[in-house]
């Protein structure tokens, strides 16, 4: 393994083939829930991956029956009681869609189970997304109380459309994997069997093409997302100001006691 990836406590590193490198989020006890640590991790990985000289491919994946469960409760709660770890969660938030965005190789994520928060982030930025059948997709952020931000603004409206971005993003409604690739979320479904093969066949088709040619048509297709970067920048700062009231509180407490939310009435906004 190169020495720029040794050292981290939340990601595995393997090549299951030439010039192809897979990361696997790697907390598997806790469904891969990222906790400060692993957040942190998946968020700068990207620019290592970036610089390096001997990969041409990413896949992405989850360890164990999960891709990843988002970030665990102890970090939301942190969020919601100390300013300074508010301030590094907005920080690494936003750092992780434009590193992802910005990652110069062509990257494939393998979504074999949940994926939530910052999992789906990177699952729905890479690439190319490849989900087993038996998925379900679901963007918590209302559920949670807060305002998805994350990576929805920036992404889900270019891919499925106006219409049922706002429909699943309002409501968290989980969306079956086979719906998801109808309406254009992601790019592949697949029977579970057959995810990893599938996976490294589209991983081999993309390593071995012409580098240039794959990383700059790559970097034009993402100016669309540049262009959205502002409301991008809008959501994730209002889903940080969510943390500080009380329905991100009541939504933590009905998570964690797996009951519906009794969100307060009376907003002014």
């Amino acid at each position: 393994m190169a020495e720029r990836y040794q050292g981290y406590e939340r990601l595995k590193f393997d090549y299951p083939d030439e010039r192809i490198l897979r990361i696997t989020i790697s907390r598997p006890e806790r469904f891969n829930a990222l906790d400060a640590v692993g957040h942190r991790e998946l968020t700068y990985v990207w620019r290592e991956v970036d610089e390096d000289p001997d990969i041409d491919c990413v896949v992405l994946t989850g360890e164990g029956r999960a891709f990843s469960a988002g970030g665990d409760f102890d970090m939301i709660e942190r969020n919601m009681n100390d300013y300074e770890a508010l301030v590094g969660t907005w920080k690494e938030a936003r750092d992780l869609v434009y590193n992802v965005i910005d990652c110069g190789k062509p990257t494939i994520s393998a979504i074999n189970g949940p994926a939530v928060g910052a999992g789906l982030v990177a699952a729905l930025l890479c690439d190319v997304s490849i989900a087993a059948r038996s998925v379900f997709i679901t963007d918590g952020h209302t559920r949670l109380g807060v305002a998805a931000g994350d990576h929805a603004a920036i992404v889900w409206p270019l891919l499925c459309g106006m219409a049922k971005a706002k429909y699943y993003l309002l409501t968290c409604d989980r969306l079956p994997a086979e719906e998801a690739e109808r309406i254009g979320l992601i790019s592949l479904c697949v029977d579970d069997g057959e995810l990893g093969e599938r996976t490294m066949e589209v991983a081999r088709k993309l390593a071995r093409g012409a580098p240039n040619a794959i990383r700059w048509t790559k970097y034009a297709l993402n100016n669309w997302l540049r262009l959205a970067g502002p409301t991008y920048d809008a959501s994730t700062a209002l889903e940080m100001l969510g943390f500080l009231g009380p329905e991100s509180r009541e939504g933590l407490a009905a998570l964690r006691e797996k009951r519906e939310p009794d969100f307060p009435r009376g907003s002014p906004i």
